[in-house]
């Protein structure tokens, strides 16, 4: 078997920083099994497999898998892959050329906008597939010992350690500075030992910042994940900006935030979140960006 595949580098236009991707573009004939050992092989942080959509009036069925699992939703995969299919103009004999592509994931419907510049493809803006959910808080203590940071480094003024998920849960903890969490370094055995023993097994910190367009700088880790440090986590994002616009005190907000994560690890990403409040819910969240396209080649299976 002959499989066709690209990666790109998602969140930002430049070669060789963001976050990179590899997309298996003729995926059906493969098994769950399969596709893990090909996201193995490629060890980046996700890899996607484009399927044929169950539903013809999808673009198409879209598999996520890190190194180790396979994940029911992940925001720069998405990104990425729209990103490939509207460069390529079609998709099973389906026209990805438009506006917007609609893609079948584990966690629901995925709809993305396109971006351009002109004619030309640019990246892609999804609405994630769940609507935002805040879990149970979560120790300061384990946050701090596992990010290794001092446990005075978290501020809780706006919201303790907690798990929020918009498809994807995600430990969400804000810290105090930006020197709080460029010092940050996580503990592999604290995740694999403690950290998933909760619903949410990875964690993103953040921290608010005013520095010209950047808003928010965040890292996000799952070292027991093989995910030391992730240079950008749009799933956790969708569900900061989720998290950020319920605990504003207006009861109608539209809330936009740009995002500066893989800074430290030398792949800087921008991302572009928003969030839709009304009436006191927050009914809908975004995140976007920019890619650029990096190889393309064939996997041959024997």
């Amino acid at each position: 078997m002959r499989l066709q595949f690209q990666t790109v580098d998602v969140f930002t236009g430049t070669q060789f920083v963001g976050n990179p991707l590899a997309v298996v573009l003729n995926a059906e004939g493969l098994s769950a099994a399969q596709m893990q050992a090909i996201a193995a092989e490629f060890n980046l942080a996700e890899t996607t497999f484009v399927r044929p959509p169950q539903d013809a009036a999808h673009t198409a069925e879209v598999r996520i898998f890190t190194p180790r699992s396979e994940m029911p939703f992940a925001g720069h995969p998405n990104v990425g892959t729209a990103f490939v299919l509207a460069r390529a103009g079609t998709c099973y004999g389906r026209p990805t050329n438009g506006g917007s592509v609609l893609f079948e994931e584990q966690a629901g419907l995925v709809p993305i906008d396109i971006l351009r510049d002109g004619a030309t493809v640019v990246g892609a803006r999804l609405a994630s597939p769940q609507p935002l959910s805040v879990g149970a808080a979560i120790a300061g203590e384990l946050v701090a010992s596992a990010c290794g940071v001092s446990l005075a480094d978290i501020e809780s003024a706006n919201h303790h350690p907690c798990i929020a998920s918009c498809g994807a849960p995600f430990i969400l903890a804000e810290l105090k500075s930006r020197a709080a969490l460029a010092a940050a370094s996580p503990n592999g055995d604290v995740f694999r030992l403690e950290v998933t023993k909760h619903p949410a097994v990875s964690i993103m910190l953040y921290t608010q910042v005013d520095e010209g367009d950047i808003d928010i700088r965040a890292r996000m880790f799952a070292p027991h994940l093989n995910i030391p440090e992730d240079p950008a986590t749009d799933s956790a994002n969708v569900a900061l900006i989720g998290l950020l616009a319920k605990l504003r005190s207006e009861p109608n907000l539209s809330l936009s935030k740009t995002i500066a994560q893989g800074v430290e690890m030398g792949r800087p990403s921008i991302l572009r979140a928003e969030a839709e409040k009304n009436n006191g819910v927050v009914t809908a969240t975004f995140i976007g960006g920019r890619c650029v396209p990096v190889m393309s080649g064939t996997i041959e299976l024997v």
